[in-house]
């Protein structure tokens, strides 16, 4: 999964895609006021240390002091997850809800290491 936020992308290694093939795509609708608000819960099923921000986090390590991450609760805005520091790897979108393993917002292993919210 891409995310891709305003802008042109000439060329797919732009949103460091492997190929030139896109099968589907998702427009993500924002809440109005532009709010953004999440907790992430070093164990699952909202277990360990709980740690709630409004700002994107570029490493859940130097923040948070924690390896990773494995539930959340998204109380608003919408927010991506990534498999490595400072918003590498595996992407992960998380809209308004509860994810309480990391099999919820489709992760294949819990590595969850900065993550940043979506603006408009």
């Amino acid at each position: 999964m891409y995310v891709l936020t305003q802008g042109e992308y000439p060329e797919y290694q732009r949103w460091m895609g492997l190929n030139d093939r896109l099968s589907s795509c998702k427009v993500i609708h924002l809440p109005s006021g532009g709010q953004h608000r999440i907790q992430v819960f070093e164990k699952g099923d909202f277990g360990g240390q709980m740690h709630e921000s409004t700002e994107d986090c570029p490493s859940v390590m130097d923040e948070f002091h924690i390896r990773e991450i494995h539930a959340c609760k998204v109380l608003e805005g919408a927010w991506v997850f990534y498999e490595h520091p400072n918003f590498r790897g595996r992407q992960y979108l998380l809209e308004k809800g509860e994810y309480r393993k990391p099999v919820d917002w489709g992760a294949v292993s819990p590595t969850v290491q900065s993550f940043r919210c979506i603006v408009e």
